[in-house]
């Protein structure tokens, strides 16, 4: 019975990413499920990881063939596409809300961080030249608690 839970949630994961799809008048395919799974599982994944989860599955799919289908989903707005100082773009599911990130400078960690005002846009800024704000991206960087842990520690 335990064997069965894992394929009952993926049936029920890429049933919700299928409806997502056709939501966003995107055909439903292998290529597609696989890169959503994958970023799904892993939150804030650079390209190659995604390359690598999705190839456990899919052995023959190129490279390219992943950047695209990372490309039309964040263009359709069912990934978020995240960049990072001195780091290459990270890729998440959590498209529904505007929330922001953290990232540990030492050893490149990423949290997610809510809004402290709940909806989108969470910051108000001084002077919208004229635009309407829809979203409010900000980028904390810090130290981790771990890396501080092992910095105290290394002292």
């Amino acid at each position: 019975m335990s064997s069965t839970v894992p394929d009952t949630e993926r049936a029920a994961r890429e049933a919700r990413w299928a409806e997502s799809l056709r939501g966003h008048g995107r055909r439903v395919t292998r290529q597609r499920l696989a890169v959503l799974e994958a970023v799904e599982h892993a939150p804030h994944a650079v390209a190659e990881d995604v390359v690598d989860a999705v190839r456990a599955e899919l052995p023959d799919i190129t490279v390219q063939s992943v950047y695209v289908v990372l490309s039309d989903l964040t263009e359709s707005g069912l990934l978020r596409r995240i960049e990072v100082p001195q780091s290459p773009a990270r890729y998440e599911t959590r498209v529904a809300d505007n929330h922001h990130h953290a990232v540990c400078s030492s050893c490149g960690r990423i949290e997610d961080v809510d809004c402290a005002v709940g909806h989108a846009p969470c910051l108000t800024p001084s002077d919208t030249h004229g635009m309407t704000i829809q979203v409010a991206d900000v980028l904390y960087q810090g130290i981790c608690a771990d890396c501080r842990t092992a910095a105290q520690a290394a002292d």
